[in-house]
């Protein structure tokens, strides 16, 4: 490596842009993150203005370098992580032509149902259509905006639009692009038969690069104006979610990490693309070479707690408080997370949320815990769908503000009847991650020695009394659902 090299991480994210400078040694020496904000002009509809992102990360960058003027002057590498799949739709001039689609938009759930009957999806693909993903939200712009899609002549990912600024070149990486449904996930490259049923082509389409392969230089006007060197490389990068497994050193078969976050994820990292849409389960392609991922998404997880902090009036930590302690047997009570719809196993958004089993001793910490118990058992049915698909978890990390409650934990770890692993206190999410996918790209060092899991600093083991227990209870929360069906869709 370069002496006193430093390298950029560029997590573009829904809410803000974050910029995260570290060293060679990977220690963080600078972060700084520039606010975004989401225009809903319709019922269920997510969009941003693309040139936002770019305001955003100047923003951000130029923080850090005002930070840190020495260090960020050794700029060497930089590295992109990025909301997935929002339709970025740019014209013959680079200009987009609509504001982005974003990912949690939910207008196209028709064109879902339309596209799977042109294509194997599920197969090349690897997931269920979902309105998330980015090719029904382009069918649904052909229908809709048919002016807008003939003008269309590049496709880009949000944070690939970043890196049009970057570094003029149209590329994307296998993570991110795995998630736009026209991959070929398995075979880690485009699909014609995919893009022919979005009436797409390959010239629609950036290269493709690995997310720790190198994908241009920077831009000599922007080298020139950050006062770094004109051959500092821009990394693939990845997805958000590979990124942060990157961050996590969450890259080696059958490592693992869960997310409890404003919803959840359960990330496994794998050897081969094994997909299973029976469970919705999205199969990826990782943000390093030859590996993949698969994920299942809770879209209510600690969004529960804030839901049940709202209307009783009482902070979040002040409710976990309360279970702190002993937490003795369970009760017979049960809850269905369910807010917001659900993504994994029952890719149902009209699902919605429920207690049952309440009376009259049903107080706000009766109802807290009911509510982390349906956490855990939201989390346990994606390790149960990602454990049909072939992955193995012995153990997982935990991220998230979840991690920050003791009682989530203790309950989690027997639910889930492995333990859980907390790294040691620091920032190890996709700008990090990004951080050192452009150390990779720039120095040819190895993924894995670079993207080594942080120094754990408490594990959280099952306790033997409390899983029995929760194994009968997990059977009925698998019950309710289908259940109660019939009564809760929106």
């Amino acid at each position: 490596m370069a002496a006193g090299a430093t390298y950029l991480g560029l997590d573009i994210g829904t809410s803000g842009v974050k910029a995260v400078l570290i060293g060679e040694d990977q220690t963080i020496l600078a972060s700084e993150t520039s606010p975004l904000s989401v225009s809903r002009p319709h019922s269920g509809w997510s969009e941003q203005e693309a040139d936002h992102w770019i305001a955003a990360t100047i923003k951000a960058i130029a923080a850090v370098k005002s930070a840190v003027p020495e260090a960020f002057a050794t700029l060497t590498g930089i590295g992109l992580s990025g909301q997935q799949h929002g339709a970025t739709l740019l014209g013959a001039d680079d200009k987009p032509l609509r504001p982005c689609i974003l990912w949690n938009d939910g207008r196209s759930q028709a064109e879902c149902a339309e596209l799977d009957a042109l294509a194997d999806y599920q197969g090349i693909g690897g997931n269920i259509i979902m309105p998330g993903f980015t090719a029904p939200k382009l069918r649904w712009v052909q229908k809709h905006e048919p002016e807008i899609f003939a003008k269309t002549k590049k496709v880009l990912l949000p944070k690939d639009y970043v890196r049009l600024w970057l570094t003029g070149n149209y590329v994307s990486d296998m993570s991110d692009s795995a998630g736009t449904l026209w991959l070929d996930v398995a075979a880690r490259k485009w699909s014609p038969e995919l893009l022919s049923a979005s009436d797409l082509t390959l010239d629609h389409m950036p290269s493709l690069v690995e997310g720790s392969e190198s994908s241009g230089t920077l831009r000599s006007q922007l080298a020139s104006e950050w006062g770094v060197s004109a051959s500092t490389i821009v990394a693939g990068g990845g997805g958000d979610n590979a990124a942060s497994a990157c961050g996590l050193g969450v890259v080696t078969p059958d490592t693992a990490f869960v997310s409890l976050g404003t919803s959840g994820v359960v990330f496994v990292s794998n050897e081969h693309f094994s997909p299973n849409t029976a469970g919705a389960v999205h199969a990826m392609c990782h943000a390093i070479p030859d590996t993949w991922h698969q994920m299942g998404v809770i879209l209510s997880a600690m969004d529960s707690l804030t839901w049940l902090s709202g209307i009783t009036g009482t902070s979040a930590p002040d409710l976990t408080s309360a279970l702190e302690g002993d937490l003795g047997a369970p009760g017979s009570g049960l809850f269905l997370p369910y807010l917001s719809g659900e993504r994994t196993p029952h890719n149902d958004s009209g699902a919605r949320g429920a207690f049952i089993g309440l009376d009259h001793n049903s107080d706000k910490t009766v109802l807290t815990r009911l509510v982390l118990e349906g956490i855990a058992f939201a989390v346990r049915d994606s390790v149960r769908v990602l454990s049909d698909a072939g992955s193995k978890m012995d153990s997982v990390l935990v991220a998230g503000g979840g991690g920050r409650s003791k009682a989530l934990l203790k309950i989690l770890a027997s639910v889930l009847n492995i333990d859980l692993l907390l790294p040691e206190a620091g920032d190890f999410g996709g700008g990090f991650g990004a951080a050192r996918l452009g150390l990779i790209a720039a120095t040819g060092a190895n993924p894995i020695e670079i993207c080594a899991q942080p120094k754990i600093v408490e594990s959280v083991s099952p306790d033997a009394d409390l899983t029995s227990a929760y194994d009968d209870k997990y059977q009925a929360y698998r019950a309710l659902y289908p259940a109660l069906k019939p009564f809760t869709q929106n």
